[in-house]
């Protein structure tokens, strides 16, 4: 299956994009890395619960890093060469 860089019916073409995929992907990494860290300690600390929650988190976080880069390519695919995007587009 072919990444598309934007979901079928969505509201946003190339040039304007539906989500800040930039922006998604920084958020993403900020969370996968907060998780992790807060995981470990909760491990530490011998809480199950909360750093079995957490590493569901951070799996989550990993999930989305991975779809929205397959976005990003296809958005590149897509483009001019040389086209910038700020992190909020």
């Amino acid at each position: 299956m072919a990444a598309r860089s934007q979901p079928r019916g969505a509201k946003g073409t190339v040039g304007h994009a539906y989500s800040a995929l930039n922006l998604r992907l920084a958020l993403a990494a900020f969370g996968l890395v907060v998780s992790v860290a807060l995981g470990v300690l909760a491990l530490r600390a011998d809480l199950l619960v909360l750093a079995v929650i957490l590493g569901v988190l951070a799996v989550v976080a990993v999930v989305d890093l991975v779809v929205v880069q397959r976005r990003r390519i296809a958005r590149r695919r897509e483009e001019p060469p040389g086209t910038k995007h700020s992190l909020f587009e």
